[in-house]
């Protein structure tokens, strides 16, 4: 055998025995999808001053995160990323978006229905600067709790352990906000559980950033409601007077109970798409795929 026939095989690098650990992917995927923002926004506050950086620096931010995650995916983990399909992305995005308006649409429908929600005005604001802001927050929500984390715990753990606990640490990363409650943990709680299920209809991210999109910008741009705890300016001036667990209090309409019931049965509905989805895929069918 001559010296020209001997093939070798390229070196391991040294970082990849450690990211067979699926904790040590979860944190480096992490790390990996929030540092870019972190540092895109706190370069940016600290070098322009305020009239120069208003929109490009969420968007160029969501950007960095995008080509962060695909960066851990490609060089790190080294597979094929399915969840960020190019050819469903602008399809997938608007349906999230209809599905998330659609839902507040008709929370504030049932409140107002219930003599609980006002609407006593309109003005007309920008609404540039939050479409900028949510599209950071859903992009890099996504990617995080959804890219990261469930897709990771799921391989780990298994579907539904999977999909509790990243619904959990979904609920608790929004801690603390003003007017917190466990009735508001719970509504979060159930908040991730349906974005985890958006995500596994497809084993895409598209359709849960578009609803988380939608959702967030239906009721702060539009309706003019508390998200979070955090209170907004929208094109409707809605006004809400009854009782907390109603209202949501001052955490917002996010922990009604009106809204913690349509959460729960639009999540029923998200996985019964799913299992519809799986049910009806021919043998070696690789259209759909287990995230």
């Amino acid at each position: 055998m001559s010296v020209e026939s001997i093939s070798y095989a390229p070196p391991t690098p040294w970082y990849r025995p450690s990211l067979r650990s699926p904790i040590v992917r979860i944190v480096v995927g992490a790390f990996a999808t929030v540092a870019p923002v972190a540092l895109t926004m706190a370069g940016i506050h600290a070098l322009l001053p305020k009239p120069y950086r208003q929109l490009w620096p969420q968007l160029l931010a969501a950007m960095l995160c995008v080509l962060a995650y695909r960066w851990f995916v490609h060089v790190l983990e080294q597979r094929r990323m399915h969840e960020l399909a190019r050819t469903p992305a602008v399809r997938e995005v608007l349906t999230g978006a209809l599905i998330g308006l659609a839902l507040i649409s008709g929370i504030v429908g049932l409140l107002w229905s219930a003599g609980v929600l006002r609407i006593t005005g309109m003005t007309w604001h920008d609404l540039l600067a939050p479409m900028a802001e949510m599209t950071l927050a859903a992009v890099l929500e996504e990617l995080l709790f959804r890219g990261v984390l469930l897709r990771i715990l799921v391989g780990w753990l298994g579907l539904w352990p999977a999909f509790a606990i990243s619904s959990l640490l979904f609920g608790l990363a929004h801690l603390p906000t003003e007017g917190f409650s466990a009735v508001a943990f719970l509504a979060i709680m159930v908040a991730g559980a349906l974005l985890s299920a958006a995500y596994l209809v497809h084993g895409r991210l598209w359709l849960p950033i578009g609803l988380h999109f939608g959702w967030n910008f239906a009721t702060t741009a539009i309706f003019g409601l508390s998200s979070s705890g955090n209170k907004t300016m929208g094109v409707l001036q809605t006004a809400l007077d009854g009782p907390a667990w109603l209202t949501g209090g001052r955490f917002g309409v996010e922990a009604s109970a009106v809204t913690l019931a349509v959460t729960a049965m639009a999540t029923v509905a998200l996985l019964a798409w799913r299992s519809g989805r799986q049910a009806g895929a021919a043998p070696g069918d690789t259209r759909w795929r287990q995230p």
